[in-house]
């Protein structure tokens, strides 16, 4: 079993900058691919970011590339999203989720069977 926690949501202006973390539990890690989805109210959980087990494969969203940075730090357990020139547009609740570890896409919902509980993240214009 593995658990995910998120931290780092919040209340921020546009233009400004928030770091989400989110912490995981068990061995493996390292081995798999992790990734950050947010869903706005009344939309769908959309895929944000990915990065593979070593650090080298990142994907992002073409709505977020240049602006948000994922990194992970398998000694801690953790994955991190630096969000920065947030956009009223980014408001939603953010989720990390594992890769199932195999041919499942990495920027689909259905290929992640681990899921944080979320962290709001809200950006006012």
């Amino acid at each position: 079993q593995v658990q995910l926690v998120e931290s780092g949501g919040g209340l921020v202006q546009a233009g400004g900058s928030l770091r989400l973390s989110c912490a995981a539990s068990g061995r493996t890690f390292s081995v798999f691919t992790m990734g950050w989805f947010r869903q706005a109210p009344g939309k769908e959980r959309e895929f944000v970011a990915s990065i593979s087990g070593r650090g080298p494969n990142k994907y992002y969203a073409d709505s977020v590339r240049g602006r948000f940075t994922i990194s992970r730090d398998n000694a801690k357990n953790t994955v991190y999203l630096q969000m920065n020139s947030l956009k009223a547009e980014d408001t939603a609740v953010y989720y990390c989720a594992k890769h199932r570890g195999d041919s499942m896409s990495y920027s689909s919902p259905t290929g992640y069977n681990y899921w944080g509980q979320g962290t709001q993240v809200t950006v006012s214009s």
